[in-house]
């Protein structure tokens, strides 16, 4: 426990015995710590002044207030929770005792009287007050951690229910059912995705967090893949690309969904716990440790084992060498630090070996020391030129890829219908993704720090599994190259791997920052915008502001998808409303801010958030009857415009002030958006409404014909009912941020 706050109390050692994994149990118990260590660690001679004696009561009182109001609420879990209920009624008692022990003991008015009675006291019972203070840290902690299983559960029963509904959706053979429990699955994802956020943010394993972040990043853009590959299967039951489209999907997200609960419970639902693979960093790092321990270890340890640690490193070199995309310089460039490397270690083995020999020789040692920090500059040399290496390629893939060229030529020929030229566009981008595989490959040898390498490893992964699932809908398009529904699930394959082209972007300027020293920058997310601050002073949020401004974008998403989701409705009426119009550029501006809480999209700073919420008023530009209906909402509609705009242009200064005005200005938002779905179906049903009326004196049986509808159509998923699922294709909705920002 030596990473706990109950270790260590000014000198004396509390352990509670339990491992502290989250960040909210550990600063709940800080202040605890603090308090008993200022009981605790009074002088045995102490004066015994008026003011020490308030003082020494007054801390005994507070804990003994707050250990009341804490074990109050562990009463209520324990009462709540039948399972943890005998574990957690003790824990609260012990806790109570040692409260009230406390209280005893720091009740120091009058404290030679007290003394005088036979009563003891902080300053009689050192011992008392030790054992007491053990006994409440012991039980507040086992209280938290209890707690924090209750939590740990939550997340357990959610994803059950996730996976339950998922297996249903898996089996539906009609858009009916489907659409109704693909509802239902949109609720689960949310609150899952709300609870495994919070998770993430309060977990202090850094490994940990970026393994879970990989997970929740696989569900969030596995959601929309599932939603079209089922919709183009249920369209086409018959295709077999479909088919297997789908089912790449649902084994994605069952795969994330149980590392996520491996994560949280510590535990491996397949066996034993998977270790990563030892990184060139990694082994590089370990290797100059031994070396160095060499001076320490003169007399008694034999240094063979470090002649084996290079030769194991030097074979993981051979990733580097062994590839066909490394230049013959590069390949003769690390096979010669290799060499180099072996020389200085061997010279190092001889010289220790003499040193041995001849303790007493004072050159002999200072040979010894020479010979340590030649090993150490010549490993240093190849890691560097490994780095070089490694980042190269990934700087060159991600230039040649940048347009995209593959995928649109894809495109194209699956809208075609043209099988032939979808095989060869195919082959292309099955090299292209083992060269992306590759060098994320190599990406995680040099990246510098686990959870980087755990970012790497999921950009592996990603690469890996996108590029069959783009071919076979680009497959099950060019056989059914009318089908709407078909296009739009390869769009959607085709966003997930841009969007992977992107995020290994940043992931290499991470790399970067931290083989440069440099650390950093602004963003919920990540420290991965300091570079376009320039004279803004970067600031990076805490996991309360991160949690935050992530549930807030979330809610955003939903709220700008059932949006579009209701413009959609309005079909060849589109372009002919002035509010259609307003309303698709304030979604666009929605969805720009939500890209911003996932450190994603245009806006890179909060300053760009600003200059975004700067929207324009709607205009009234409804026909008579409309505007007698729809006044009062957008006259709320107008209001709330006023205030995001004046909360945009209020000047801010300093950390807190800004995250103030980026969440005032979401919320805003929100709120906005709010109006709008409801303002829209209303002027939507008043149109319609109109043109029927309009058109009463035509034929009957046109009439008739329109009113029979078909039971379910593919337009259907993308109601409100979908929970904010049925979102706009990431182009268009950067098509509309690029077009406001260059008003």
């Amino acid at each position: 426990m030596a990473s706990s706050p109950c270790s260590t109390a000014g000198g004396t050692n509390f352990d509670c015995g339990l491992e502290i994994k989250t960040r909210s149990v550990e600063q709940t118990l800080i202040p605890l710590v603090s308090q008993i260590t200022t009981l605790i660690n009074h002088k045995d001679k102490l004066k015994k002044t008026e003011r020490t004696l308030r003082a020494i009561q007054k801390v005994g009182q507070a804990v003994s207030v707050a250990v009341g109001r804490f074990v109050a609420v562990g009463e209520a879990i324990a009462l709540e929770n039948e399972e943890l209920k005998e574990e957690m009624s003790h824990a609260c008692f012990e806790a109570r005792k040692a409260g009230t022990a406390i209280a005893q003991l720091t009740d120091v008015c009058g404290v030679e009287r007290s003394e005088a009675d036979g009563r003891s006291t902080v300053f009689s019972d050192r011992t008392g007050m030790v054992k007491a203070a053990r006994m409440l840290l012991s039980s507040v902690t086992k209280v938290l951690v209890l707690a924090d299983r209750i939590v740990i559960k939550q997340i357990i029963s959610s994803r059950n229910k996730v996976l339950v509904t998922l297996q249903q959706l898996e089996q539906v053979s009609t858009f009916q059912e489907f659409v109704q429990i693909f509802s239902q699955f949109g609720n689960e994802m949310v609150e899952f995705a709300h609870l495994t956020g919070d998770r993430q943010n309060d977990l202090k394993d850094e490994k940990k967090k970026a393994r879970m972040a990989a997970a929740r990043a696989v569900l969030e853009k596995c959601t929309m893949m599932l939603l079209t590959a089922s919709k183009t299967c249920l369209r086409h039951p018959d295709c077999e690309s479909a088919r297997i489209n789908k089912d790449a999907v649902f084994q994605r997200m069952r795969l994330a969904l149980d590392q996520v609960i491996e994560i949280v419970t510590d535990a491996r639902t397949s066996g034993e716990s998977k270790a990563l693979p030892m990184s060139i960093y990694a082994g590089i790092k370990d290797f100059k440790v031994q070396v160095e321990g060499l001076r320490d270890s003169l007399y008694c340890v034999p240094c063979d084992a470090v002649a084996a640690q290079l030769e194991a490193l030097v074979e993981q070199t051979e990733d580097f060498t062994d590839s066909a995309y490394t230049s013959h310089e590069q390949r003769e460039s690390i096979l010669q630090l290799c060499l180099i490397t072996r020389q200085e270690t061997q010279q190092l083995i001889s010289t220790w070996s003499r040193a041995q020999q001849s303790v007493k020789a004072k050159e002999v040692t200072e040979e010894v020391e020479l010979a340590i920090l030649k090993t150490c500059q010549s490993v240093s040399e190849l890691r560097r030129e490994l780095h070089k290496v490694a980042v190269g390629r990934a700087s060159e893939l991600l230039k040649l890829h940048c347009d995209h060229l593959v995928l649109q030529a894809l495109k194209a020929a699956s809208g075609e219908g043209n099988l032939e030229a979808v095989a060869e566009y195919g082959r292309t981008l099955t090299e292209q993704r083992e060269q992306l595989v590759e060098t994320c490959r190599l990406l995680c040898h040099i990246s510098g720090t686990e959870p980087l390498e755990i970012t790497c490893i999921h950009a592996e992964e990603t690469f890996h599994v996108i590029g069959p699932q783009i071919i076979s809908a680009a497959q099950t398009l060019a056989l059914h190259p009318n089908s709407k529904i078909a296009k739009e699930n390869l769009d959607v394959f085709c966003e997930a791997w841009e969007s992977q082209l992107s995020d290994m972007a940043i992931l290499l300027k991470e790399i970067n920052d931290v083989f440069e020293g440099r650390r950093g920058g602004l963003s919920p997310q990540s420290p991965k915008h300091s570079a376009n601050l320039k004279t803004v002073k970067a600031a990076k949020l805490d996991a309360e502001e991160q949690t935050t401004i992530a549930k807030l974008g979330l809610e955003l998403r939903l709220l700008t998808s059932d949006v579009d989701s209701e413009l959609e409705r309005w079909e060849e009426q589109k372009q002919e409303h002035e509010v259609v119009r307003q309303c698709q550029s304030m979604s666009s501006v929605a969805y720009s801010m939500y890209l911003f809480t996932r450190g994603e999209g245009l806006l890179k700073t909060t300053l760009d958030l600003f200059h975004q919420a700067e929207v324009h008023r709607p205009s009234n530009s409804l026909v008579d009857e409309e505007k007698m209906l729809v006044l009062s909402e957008m006259e709320r509609l107008a209001a709330s415009c006023q205030q995001l705009q004046v909360c945009a242009k209020t000047l801010v200064q300093g950390k807190s002030a800004t995250f103030q005005k980026v969440d005032t200005s979401i919320q805003n938002t929100k709120g906005i958006m709010t109006v709008l779905v409801s303002l829209l179906p209303l002027c939507n049903k008043l149109i319609r409404k109109s043109k029927s009326e309009r058109s009463s004196l035509g034929s009957p049986q046109h009439w008739r014909e329109r009113q029979i509808s078909t039971p379910v159509k593919e337009d259907a998923l993308n109601v409100k009912g979908s929970n904010g699922f049925g979102v706009k294709s990431l182009e268009q909705h950067m098509a509309n941020m690029t077009f406001l920002e260059s008003k």
